[in-house]
């Protein structure tokens, strides 16, 4: 056996195969059916997130075994392996709900384990869903050796009256039926047909914001991020990842060699460009820790101040992913962005060229109805903004681009839980002008910073998405809609000032000032810190106690590294 091949790609899996010695690894390596040619390979890893627990990912078999078959075709030997999802849209609104933010950790923790413990030259990891796709980033960021990522695929919109549907109009359904709005025949007509197949969830929601912001990051091809999941294009996509790891190895090109300070800004504008989910600040902020990028929350709200908002998707609008691609997919969005020189276009990508020359031949211009020009855009300031204030020393994140309600000043109602404030709303207890209040639902006092979609989706759906302002130290999903407010920081259980608000406070909320505080004076505040002590630990064993004591702010990403 040689002590490397002879292009010198195998710089870690030459460890495994090569001499005497590991005569008993390659007998095993020999069971799962490598032949002495394999040996001399590299060795690549398929991280396959298929799963039957949500539609976004139930495909992904299909997906990954296209992979295996491009990878195998390019002179690699593909090694296929699986790891956990968690899906949002059925956990959300009960206790499972917790484990999501969890999730995205073990994901990245087992993707690395894998590929690291069996000394893979390169890794693709094929995935779909809210959690793992930055987890899947995350791992790649911390292995630093030649990888790419594959999107599944987004869903494509149903049918419910003549109307396209998707899942956020079921949650918001439920607030139109708990107000007698809409009949239980017509809620269950339209849970029947509003995700009609494969693929994950069809808006501008977290998993098609990361699939934007991952494709502008330079890790997954040019032209990828919106083709839906049932679409042949998708699998040939999936075949040629192959040659693209091929490349990668060949030239050496590491995830830090692409993602780059200036890589990590172009994900943000594109993700302000185009109204994506506030978690895309959560996770972008975690991928850029993995990759020992600098990156603070104040850096999304300075990039939002000079970013246009350019497309017209759902939450916040009227189209889904699968009107994207038919516009032209995210290269319209991004070449329109790099002409007005918003965009970093001397990046390097995985194809080994930089994000200019990868749209160098792109010739499609914006349609003005699901994508605008930046010079006629539906906002001249991005998707996203920063507030802070005595309420979030460290920072909130509001989503503008599904709201026209940028000021409020009202009463809080304060709830220790999302069940609650559920209840709460659909009882009809919130009323128009109040403050919702939603506390210890932070990374450590959830934990695990569950969404809030269920109650936004209530409050829309009794006519107050934007007459109530919602505040939370846990998350939203990138389907909800209104004025909201999460990742309020210093969350409550650590002591932060949402742990100190109490029925009729008054809070103020401004967008263009960037604030977010209630009128209480430096005394009160003092005063009330003394009477609050920490609430006993939700879980005292297994992962999600582990997770409580190692997790960070949700200003720095919520990493537990």
């Amino acid at each position: 056996m040689t002590v490397n091949n002879k292009k010198n790609i195998k710089k870690k899996s030459f460890v495994v195969t090569d001499g005497p010695d590991r005569a008993p690894a390659r007998a095993m390596l020999r069971a799962v059916g490598l032949n002495d040619e394999d040996m001399e390979k590299p060795f690549v890893a398929i991280g396959n997130l298929a799963s039957d627990v949500t539609p976004c990912n139930v495909h992904l078999d299909r997906i990954a075994k296209r992979v295996k078959t491009g990878v195998r075709d390019s002179n690699s030997v593909p090694f296929l392996f699986g790891t956990i999802t968690i899906s949002d849209g059925i956990s959300m609104g009960t206790e499972g709900m917790k484990a999501s933010l969890v999730s995205r950790e073990v994901i990245a923790d087992s993707i690395e384990t894998v590929t690291f413990g069996e000394s893979m030259d390169g890794l693709i990891v094929v995935a779909a869903c809210d959690k793992n796709m930055p987890g899947a980033l995350m791992a790649m960021a911390r292995l630093n050796v030649p990888s790419l990522f594959v999107y599944g695929g987004a869903i494509k919109p149903g049918n419910f009256k003549g109307e396209d549907v998707n899942i956020q109009d079921v949650f918001e359904a439920v607030g139109s039926h708990s107000q007698g709005k809409m009949s239980l025949e017509d809620l269950l007509g339209m849970e029947r047909v509003a995700c009609p197949g494969e693929g994950a969830c069809s808006g501008m929601f977290t998993a098609n914001t990361m699939a934007s912001a991952i494709e502008a990051l330079g890790m997954s091809a040019p032209g990828t991020a919106s083709i839906p999941a049932i679409d042949k294009r998708l699998e040939d996509q999936a075949y040629f990842a192959g040659t693209i790891l091929y490349n990668l190895l060949e030239k050496d090109i590491k995830p830090r060699d692409i993602m780059t300070r200036e890589a990590f800004e172009n994900a943000m504008t594109v993700v302000l460009a185009m109204g994506g989910s506030t978690n895309a600040v959560l996770h972008l902020l975690a991928i850029a820790h993995e990759a020992e990028v600098k990156l603070t929350i104040d850096d999304f709200d300075a990039m939002s101040r000079k970013t246009p908002y350019i497309t017209d998707l759902r939450p916040g609008g009227k189209y889904v992913m699968s009107d994207v691609d038919k516009a032209g997919g995210l290269k319209v969005v991004m070449k329109e962005l790099l002409n007005a020189g918003l965009l970093h276009g001397d990046t390097l990508t995985v194809t080994g060229k930089s994000l200019a020359e990868n749209l160098a031949d792109f010739q499609i211009a914006p349609d003005n109805k699901v994508v605008y020009p930046v010079s006629s855009p539906r906002s001249p300031t991005g998707g996203l903004v920063i507030l802070k204030g005595n309420l979030a020393p460290e920072g909130a994140v509001m989503k503008v681009a599904s709201t026209k309600h940028m000021k409020h000043e009202g009463p809080a109602k304060v709830f220790n839980g999302e069940r609650a404030t559920f209840e709460a709303v659909t009882n009809g207890e919130v009323k128009s002008g109040d403050v919702v209040v939603i506390r210890y639902e932070g990374p450590k006092g959830g934990p695990g910073m569950q969404e809030m979609l269920s109650v936004t989706g209530a409050l829309s759906g009794r006519g107050l998405g934007e007459s109530v302002l919602l505040m939370t130290d846990g998350r939203f999903s990138g389907a909800s809609r209104g004025a909201s407010i999460g990742h309020v920081a210093p969350e409550a259980a650590v002591g932060g000032p949402i742990a100190l608000v109490e029925n009729n406070d008054i809070i103020v909320m401004d967008v263009e000032k960037r604030e977010l505080s209630v009128k209480l004076s430096e005394e009160e505040f003092i005063d009330r810190r003394k009477k609050w002590s920490p609430p006993d630990p939700t879980y005292v064993s297994g992962v999600m106690a582990k997770y409580a004591k190692l997790v960070s702010s949700a200003s720095n990403g919520a990493v537990t590294t």
